[in-house]
């Protein structure tokens, strides 16, 4: 089967071996699974969120923060079994949902063994937590198998998508994929508990010299969707290798992530998170030296 699930569209046939742009095999590769505390309190909660870092990435982002799994491919081969036994065990060890992290280049994959895992006892919600940059149809794949979409939307103009991500149309792409994931999952909903059972929440990280970009993407997102969706506008930004881009090699000053901030409340968005400064620490990036970590 030729590959057309993001929006690079290469067609290339990875059950034979072909790579394409994501250099992804034809098999899930896994880096990590854990009890992951450091989403947004309404998906890690108290005891963590049953997260699942596949490697590799359709995009390629020059300031990543994970780039030992996206870029050096850190990880090993998991078959759609075993990845089923690993939502199961996420949730025997009382994770609040399963948190599918850069999940793209395996949606076919994905889909078989979540459906097993549902079969052998799976109930928790799942989680969608991707760069945003997505093909509809591959979204629409996904109906009545996810509950909560966690993208990113990154870029407002699309030249910044091409120069710090190197892929094209970002904007056009990541903002018709939102428009399907509110369609699927609807208005957010948040159990008694404080826990997020059914939603979106579109994260955007502030980057640093770009703040006007920013206050375009909070502007568009509440415009579109009003309060039905959460905004997650974060400060973590952390350059961990020296970039050739010089204004990308420092963290954002405190005066332009809260010129953003006060630009959303002003706005009339109140359904949102924010960061504080010590997110900015590389102590936040998980450990991708450790498979499994429960």
């Amino acid at each position: 089967m030729k590959c057309y699930l993001c929006p690079r569209n290469c067609g290339v046939d990875r059950d034979n071996g072909e790579l394409g742009y994501c250099m992804a095999p034809g098999e899930m590769v896994v880096a990590r699974y854990s009890l992951h505390q450091w989403e947004e309190p309404v998906i890690s909660g108290e005891q963590g969120s049953g997260t699942i870092f596949f490697s590799y990435c359709n995009m390629r982002c020059c300031f990543c923060q994970n780039y030992r799994i996206s870029e050096l491919h850190k990880g090993r081969v998991v078959s759609i079994e075993e990845f089923s036994r690993i939502c199961l065990d996420l949730q025997e060890n009382e994770a609040h949902n399963i948190n599918l992290v850069t999940p793209t280049m395996y949606v076919p994959y994905i889909i078989e063994g979540l459906r097993l895992a549902k079969k052998n006892g799976l109930v928790i919600p799942i989680v969608y937590n991707t760069s945003g940059y997505e093909n509809v149809d591959t979204i629409r794949m996904l109906e009545g198998l996810v509950d909560i979409y966690l993208p990113d939307l990154k870029y407002y103009d699309d030249k910044l998508g091409e120069k710090y991500s190197n892929c094209l149309n970002y904007f056009q792409y990541a903002s018709k994929a939102i428009e399907e994931m509110v369609r699927q999952v609807g208005e957010f909903q948040i159990d008694q508990d404080g826990m997020m059972k059914r939603g979106v929440i579109v994260r955007h990280l502030v980057m640093p010299g770009n703040i006007e970009d920013s206050k375009k993407i909070i502007k568009y997102l509440y415009e579109r969707y009003g309060d039905k969706i959460i905004l997650s506008i974060m400060n973590q930004y952390t350059p961990v290798r020296r970039l050739e881009y010089k204004e990308l090699n420092r963290k954002v000053r405190r005066e332009e992530y809260d010129e953003v901030i006060n630009y959303a409340y002003d706005l009339g968005i109140r359904n949102a998170f924010i960061q504080e400064d010590d997110t900015q620490e590389e102590s936040f990036i998980p450990d991708f030296d450790i498979f499994r970590a429960i």
